[in-house]
């Protein structure tokens, strides 16, 4: 009976170890990727479509630092309820509810573009985009790991990377290229909501999974209960508020056309690439990753990574060199994808599948806020110091941070292979 009981072990859940496409080997892993890389895509054309519109139509730089506002705010503020839906509701129909809600909002600007319609419905369809990606993150987050097995998690952590920043190099290029044969903007979202509804049928044939939904009563307690989660678990809360501050300070993204410009002294195509270099770097970095065995030392790894991202940030800030500046950015793609990935591995290995949706809800807010903040951070700094102290400070307080978290949390630094962590909980 023992043997009989060995050999009962589900094979569709084995996967080997170094196989750089392990979570590929699941059917419905496979449809989730294929969809969200195509959503992806679709969601960066929009981007570019919304921008050359917006700017074409009103001349001000205002209304396109609106754009990522209004659809930022949405997601900070449905953050705890998002979380508690993808947790007690079913998150399959969450996805679907969500895309299909993007779908319509990309229906909306195409009209309002061939209509010329008022820019402030322009604005109101972003800010529903904003509450459809607030809900479909958490959910989405949450259902992934559900379509794999542990082992698999790391791997699927570098795929899920990869497939945001191949759409964050070819969706931008695809958008400017639509505008550019289309005539408009109008073709391009017509397209992005194609992309979508692309992504709602794939995501419909992913078969239903059973998971462990939150009973407890609607209440802030209840509601909240991801952010105690986090804040109980002292490695996740580590590796959220070391990324998180990495990306707030050592960011040199948003004052990329100042040093283009006035002190690389190159043109427009040149920014093309500076501003791709980042998205190639971390694409390159996450496929290397699968292909490599798991991490052993998964603690160190991320913080010598996080202090890389620090040390190319000041290069890039002191280059006078387009090549030079162009290669720190590369560099710090690749060590962006690293931390990236052991964050993303280290939170869903160690978060109950009951509270996958409001931790995932938190992460996607520290991720979101960073992002935004961290653009924000640069232009002021940059507008008071300039642009060489803004970026050079960025990469040095970096650094700092990295120092202050493995002194506030040790146990970071000892950290070792990620599945190893499971394997013993369980």
């Amino acid at each position: 009976m023992s043997s009989k009981k060995q050999n009962s072990k589900p094979h569709n859940f084995e996967v080997a170890q170094h196989d750089p496409f392990a979570a590929f080997k699941f059917r419905d892993y496979r449809l989730f990727t294929i969809g969200r890389l195509v959503l992806f895509v679709g969601s960066q054309m929009q981007t570019v479509a919304i921008g050359w519109e917006l700017y074409e139509r009103t001349n001000s730089a205002i209304a396109l630092g609106g754009v990522g506002l209004a659809q930022v705010l949405p997601m900070i503020i449905l953050t705890l309820i998002a979380g508690d839906v993808a947790d007690r509701r079913d998150r399959k129909l969450t996805i679907l509810m969500s895309v299909m809600l993007l779908a319509l909002c990309s229906l909306a600007l195409g009209v309002l573009s061939y209509t010329q319609g008022a820019i402030f419905l322009i604005y109101a369809c972003l800010v529903l985009t904003g509450v459809a990606r607030a809900f479909l993150k958490p959910a989405s987050d949450a259902l992934m790991w559900q379509l794999i097995p542990v082992s698999a998690f790391t791997n699927a952590a570098t795929w899920n990377s990869s497939s945001f920043q191949l759409a964050a190099v070819i969706g931008p290029a695809f958008g400017g290229f639509g505008i550019a044969l289309l005539g408009s903007a109008t073709g391009v979202y017509v397209l992005a909501a194609i992309a979508a509804l692309l992504c709602f049928i794939l995501t419909l044939a992913i078969k239903e999974q059973k998971s462990i939904r939150s009973t407890e009563p609607i209440s802030f307690k209840a509601l909240a209960a991801g952010a105690k989660f986090v804040w109980q678990n002292q490695l996740i809360l580590a590796a959220i508020t070391l990324d998180m501050f990495a990306v707030l300070l050592g960011g040199a993204i948003a004052l990329l056309p100042i040093f283009a410009k006035d002190i690389l002294h190159v043109g427009p195509v040149e920014l093309g690439y500076l501003q791709a270099a980042h998205s190639i770097g971390a694409l390159t970095m996450a496929i290397t990753l699968a292909y490599l065995p798991p991490l052993r030392k998964a603690g160190p790894a991320f913080l010598w990574s996080v202090v890389g991202f620090g040390v190319v940030t000041i290069i890039f800030g002191l280059s006078r060199s387009f090549w030079l500046s162009m290669l720190m950015l590369i560099l710090g793609g690749a060590l962006d994808s690293i931390s990236v990935v052991i964050r993303h591995t280290l939170v869903q290995i160690r978060t109950p599948d009951h509270l996958r949706g409001r931790v995932a809800a938190i992460n996607s807010v520290f991720i979101s806020a960073s992002n935004e903040l961290g653009g924000f951070e640069s232009g002021l700094t940059a507008a008071l110091f300039g642009p060489v102290i803004s970026v050079v400070g960025g990469g040095i307080g970096t650094i700092v941070v990295v120092i202050a978290t493995a002194m506030i949390w040790p146990g970071i630094r000892k950290l070792g292979a990620l599945q190893e962590y499971k394997e013993n909980s369980v």
